[in-house]
């Protein structure tokens, strides 16, 4: 086939821009696989200048050598996706804090995270990138720029232009360079979807949690759940002291006519903080997510206006109401206390919450009432749930029937 007149118009029977004579079936069947290279190139007014193998020679030491160095980056790739892995499934993760025995593992779980995420990614690269500098042939090639949907014969070309990619890397016969590279992306792809998926593995509705009225999934219980039936959990305030407890036991005297106070479910055998099991369970006490409740005091004169939410009129303990902290809408603390209009907000998304009225919403995205906490009082006069949560803590889920 002539090598002349490879440039051209869009017209006539000239393929796209050139002016290459496009051959029939018959010719494109009888073609070799270098014979399509050269008639792509010119299809696509591409001339290629200089074209040279790395390896002339085949099977050297030094080829070896280098074929060694690319598969040990991609071996190395593949091992750090490994222990990524193995990290995400075995590695403690759950929370310790910083005294706590294990600690220092807990802190390196994030960071060992990202180092084996990192290496794994980098250590791939590197060994694409020395594959491509020692063993693709060194090639330049000009084209020029023309326009057009591509057609058949430019179809053909092309994948005879990749098979000849293919060949000309040589990666069809240094299995242990396809092997590796095998081993490497498939152990970071794995580990990948593995972090990823994890999160969809764990079933949030298996009920772990011991209750007395039997297990049930975490979601649904908080420190204020009793383990056993006549379970004393008092309403403690939190102290901020190192030096004594951290919590003490609230009377209804404790808190002032229109006030608000932030308590935490506290059992006898919390205990004081004195021993390392105490102050364990103190922490967690302390960092529970669904624990802190808003203990408000309405004024004498204001109870007339108190609306109680049906079915749970029976909730409050006089004029002490006890809500949850943790906002309806996604999560938030609803720490903020209107004293003189008895509004809860949530300085988050702006949700306000009504004191007066079963602390309904009345402004913002939050859509159902802030839960509320059975109170009275014990034979000693301490402030004491009387009863669980009757309704999930917090945001909406599926699952939850409550409104």
């Amino acid at each position: 086939m002539s090598d002349q007149d490879v440039r051209g118009s869009d017209t006539g029977g000239s393929p796209q821009g050139t002016g290459e004579r496009e051959p029939d079936d018959a010719a494109l069947a009888a073609m070799s696989q270098q014979e399509l290279v050269a008639l792509g190139g010119r299809l696509d007014g591409v001339e290629t200048v200089f074209k040279e193998n790395r390896w002339p020679v085949e099977g050297t030491k030094a080829e070896k050598r280098a074929e060694r160095g690319v598969a040990l980056w991609l071996l190395l790739g593949g091992g750090f996706g490994l222990a990524l892995l193995l990290i995400f499934l075995f590695w403690p993760w759950e929370y310790k804090p910083k005294e706590a025995a294990g600690s220092w593992l807990y802190t390196l779980t994030t960071p060992l995270y990202g180092l084996t995420f990192g290496m794994s990614i980098l250590s791939i690269g590197i060994g694409t990138i020395l594959y491509q500098k020692r063993f693709i042939p060194e090639e330049i090639s000009i084209q020029d720029r023309h326009d057009g949907a591509s057609r058949d014969v430019d179809r053909k070309t092309v994948v005879a232009n990749l098979a000849d990619a293919y060949n000309g890397s040589s990666i069809g016969r240094r299995k242990l360079v396809g092997l590796s590279l095998g081993v490497g992306l498939g152990a970071f792809g794995l580990s990948t979807l593995v972090a990823f998926a994890g999160g969809l593995i764990k079933n949030p509705w298996k009920p772990v949690v011991q209750t007395a009225n039997g297990k049930k999934a975490v979601l649904f219980t908080s420190d204020w759940t009793p383990r056993y039936h006549g379970e004393t959990i008092y309403l403690a305030r939190a102290t901020g002291s190192f030096a004594g407890s951290p919590f003490v036991k609230m009377r209804p005297e404790d808190l002032d006519a229109g006030g608000m106070e932030t308590v935490f479910p506290w059992r006898e055998s919390d205990g004081d903080g004195t021993t390392p099991e105490s102050q364990e369970k103190l922490r967690a006490i302390n960092q529970g997510v669904r624990n802190p409740v808003m203990l408000i005091r309405i004024r004498p004169t204001d109870m007339h206006r108190v609306v109680k939410r049906q079915g749970q009129e029976s909730f409050n303990f006089g004029e002490l109401f006890a809500y949850t902290k943790v906002c309806s809408h996604l999560g938030c603390p609803a720490s903020l206390f209107e004293e003189q209009s008895y509004r809860i907000l949530c300085p988050c998304h702006q949700s306000q919450f009504d004191a007066l009225h079963f602390a309904k919403p009345i402004f913002g995205p939050a859509a159902r009432a802030l839960a509320q906490l059975p109170i009275t009082i014990d034979t000693n006069g301490y402030l004491v749930a009387n009863g669980d949560f009757i309704e999930p803590v917090g945001p909406a889920f599926w699952e939850r029937t409550t409104s």
